[in-house]
């Protein structure tokens, strides 16, 4: 076997990261209570913040500039993509400044180094499920029908989502230890994204002969399976195949660099 095949195989092995399993959840569960330890709402936080979001802009696109969403009501179609949406950026901000913010630790002691970005995205997974509780509550409120056989295709949409941001979340870590802009430069993508997504406005709003290429922002596939499966109670569309191969993707590219340069983490600070 070439050396080029023998450290590729090395760079990609998830053992050592399976082995320090019960880092990652210590590390994730430290998060947590260093987030909320001292915080006055506490996790009301995971709530408050997509919910006043959403409640500009149902007041602007219902009031101001009307979006037709159809049958949904705007608040239920916006909040179904908002949460998702927070928990990418939040996760992304937080595995870029992960490795910086604990360098003490990676100079120091030996321990896979991807564990600190992962915990990170962790802790922030838990806020996705304590604001995902409103969501239960708009639609009951609005009295929006869920097919119960949907949505055991739920679990399946959230990992291809998790898949994402592991990959860009794990390469914006890495980079943010050789270059510090890394992070502001993260706040304008993440705001550009954000508006080349399907959360304030349906993708029947996007011209038709554009949509082949705004199907290749894995956030559009991901978001619209949300709503077909929480929303109109169907199967996702064929866009979810395009953001299935192109997080798997970003995901293993995402890790490959990752080990790729860790070893100069210590070297750089």
């Amino acid at each position: 076997m070439s050396t080029f095949s023998m450290s590729t195989m090395s760079a990609i092995s998830l053992r050592p990261l399976l082995q320090a399993s019960d880092l990652v959840w210590a590390w994730t569960a430290r998060t947590i209570r260093g987030r909320y330890q001292q915080s006055l709402l506490g996790w009301l936080w995971a709530v408050v913040q997509p919910a006043a979001t959403v409640t500009v802009f149902t007041i602007v696109f219902t009031r101001f500039v009307p979006i037709n969403t159809g049958t949904i009501p705007y608040p239920v179609f916006s909040y179904t993509a908002m949460v998702p949406w927070t928990f990418l950026a939040a996760s992304l901000s937080d595995m870029a400044a992960s490795l910086v913010q604990n360098m003490n630790l990676v100079m120091k002691i030996y321990f896979p180094r991807e564990a600190l970005p992962l915990a990170a995205m962790l802790a922030r997974a838990m806020d996705f499920l304590v604001a995902s509780a409103l969501l239960v509550f708009l639609l009951i409120y609005f009295q929006v029908p869920v097919a119960p056989l949907v949505l055991l295709l739920l679990p399946f949409v959230f990992a291809v989502q998790v898949a994402l941001i592991v990959g860009v979340g794990l390469i914006a870590a890495a980079l943010n230890v050789f270059y510090r802009d890394v992070q502001p430069m993260l706040v304008l993508v993440l705001q550009l994204w954000f508006y080349a997504s399907p959360i304030i406005y349906p993708v029947s709003r996007v011209p038709e002969g554009l949509r082949n290429y705004y199907f290749l922002n894995p956030m559009v596939g991901i978001l619209e399976s949300y709503r077909d499966i929480l929303l109109r109670g169907t199967l996702p569309g064929t866009y979810l195949l395009y953001s299935v191969v192109l997080s798997l993707a970003i995901c293993a590219l995402g890790f490959v660099f990752f080990k790729r340069v860790e070893h100069l983490f210590a070297d750089i600070v």
